[in-house]
């Protein structure tokens, strides 16, 4: 690897799995850039190849190794290139990686984010392998907020861990216990990227809905929504992902009441049997599920719903399989997360009979999937003919003739301009814009619609 004195070393990040890991790779690209760090596009460019893993599932650290299979040969061509396995996968593989990966210098866990420039000067010149999982270590929250993917929104933590312990999961294990940070940091994190133009926020936490455990007095995700809310330049706030045990009528009325809220709620279900519920150790039954829906619903009459279910956990019958079935029926997610099941080694569910069939796995998971497609379909054809607002984020990923956004409740939208203007230059200019759209076809992915040529003037004069 260059010198730090000479010329600047180049990292190159993959970031595998979910929001909270996304967030990882910012923190730690912007303490990469504090100590002089710059970022290759490519990893062939680069002198650091970083990788922020996963470990939900068994597939996820298959892709990982994989990975690193692949970059063997660039390794022993450039035995100066230092190779690193950050997050979820380096705290619950460890040393196991360094067997199975021998090429691997660095084994970086979920609380030694912040520590990265030092790991990798130590590692530097060296060749050497350096572990580095403490499960006990303070989670550094410090960020540059000018380095993030996308200019108009940013993921904010605002605690980590969990201390649910769920059967099936290994979050705990890897993220450990549950904190939370205080109020005033959020807050002047959050004026921060408002100040650098982010327009939408989404607070994350394993279990973010039980925000304030650990902080003296009574801080809820509530209370820290509503002193968020006045922030000026900030216009949506969104909030995951949300356990139903710790689900309030106050935070509901949050949502309801703050005009930066978002009318959304993602809240996991995985399961609509109750006996399936309790081998889960989910601690709510499917009555109290629906009732939390309800009242959501009654609070905030435009909220959607988004969900997880898993299929096939062990011991699941036809008969609690179709309670599942029924639950996603009444309930009737924008969005739904379908999984069939697989043992996680270190999870308590690992020591339970995996009874169900692969065969009888993959039927339920096609019947949930086309019952959600129907169900999506279904929902997102209601909103044609009407006009919705779009926090526009660029040229659409599947056709750039349109431009593309969410609405509030988080449903992707790809519109036209109007007949006639030029389309170069618009999406720079129109990003981060929140505009109206007229909805004219949907799928049961995404809303389709046009841009009036009155908004689109104001828009562009």
């Amino acid at each position: 690897m260059k010198s730090m004195n000479t010329n600047q070393p180049k990292v190159f990040i993959k970031t595998y799995g979910c929001q909270m890991n996304k967030l990882d790779s910012e923190l730690s690209i912007g303490s990469l850039a504090k100590s002089g760090y710059a970022f290759a596009e490519e990893e062939k460019d680069a002198d650091v190849i970083l990788l922020n893993t996963c470990s939900v599932r068994d597939k996820a650290e298959h892709k990982v190794y994989s990975q690193l299979g692949s970059l063997r040969d660039q390794k022993e061509k450039n035995p100066e290139l230092i190779l690193g396995v950050l997050g979820c996968m380096a705290q619950n593989e460890g040393d196991r990686i360094f067997k199975r990966m021998p090429h691997v210098n660095l084994v970086c866990g979920t609380r030694m984010f912040s520590k990265l420039p030092e790991l990798l000067e130590e590692i530097n010149g060296t060749n050497k392998r350096i572990i580095a999982v403490d499960e006990d270590g303070e989670v550094s929250f410090d960020r540059l907020v000018t380095q993030r993917q996308n200019r108009y929104n940013a993921f904010v933590s605002v605690m980590r861990g969990c201390d649910n312990y769920c059967s099936y999961c290994i979050v705990p294990y890897v993220r450990g216990r549950e904190f939370s940070r205080p109020v005033t940091d959020i807050i002047d994190e959050v004026k921060r990227l408002a100040d650098d133009g982010c327009k939408e926020v989404t607070l994350l936490g394993q279990n973010v809905n039980s925000y304030g455990k650990g902080l003296n007095g009574e801080v809820t995700l509530a209370t820290l929504l509503r002193k968020l809310d006045p922030i000026e330049g900030i216009e949506r706030i969104r909030f995951v992902t949300s356990h139903p045990r710790d689900m309030t009528k106050e935070i509901i009325e949050a949502v309801g009441e703050l005009p930066g809220v978002c009318e959304y709620l993602h809240m996991p279900a995985q399961s609509g049997s109750d006996k399936i519920l309790e081998r889960m150790r989910r601690q709510y039954t499917s009555a109290h599920y629906r009732e939390l829906i309800e009242m959501a619903k009654s609070l905030v009459p435009d909220i959607k719903i988004a969900s997880d279910f898993i299929v096939g956990f062990p011991g699941e019958t036809e008969g609690d399989f179709e309670d599942t079935v029924k639950l996603l029926n009444d309930v009737r997610c924008q969005n739904s997360f379908i999984f069939k099941y697989s043992p996680r080694t270190g999870t308590a569910a690992a020591e339970f009979p995996d009874d169900v069939q692969e065969e009888t796995k993959k039927g339920r998971n096609h019947i949930l999937l086309d019952l959600h497609k129907k169900i999506s379909t279904e929902e997102n054809r209601k909103i044609v003919g009407k006009s919705v607002e779009v926090l526009v984020e660029g040229t659409s990923k599947s056709d750039a003739g349109r431009l593309s956004g969410r609405t509030r409740q988080n449903q992707i939208v790809a519109f036209d301009l109007p007949e006639g203007s030029n389309q170069a230059g618009i999406s720079s200019l129109m990003s981060g814009k929140l505009v109206n759209i007229d909805i004219v076809d949907s799928t049961d992915l995404t809303l389709f619609g046009d841009l009036s040529e009155i908004a689109f003037d104001k828009m562009t004069h």
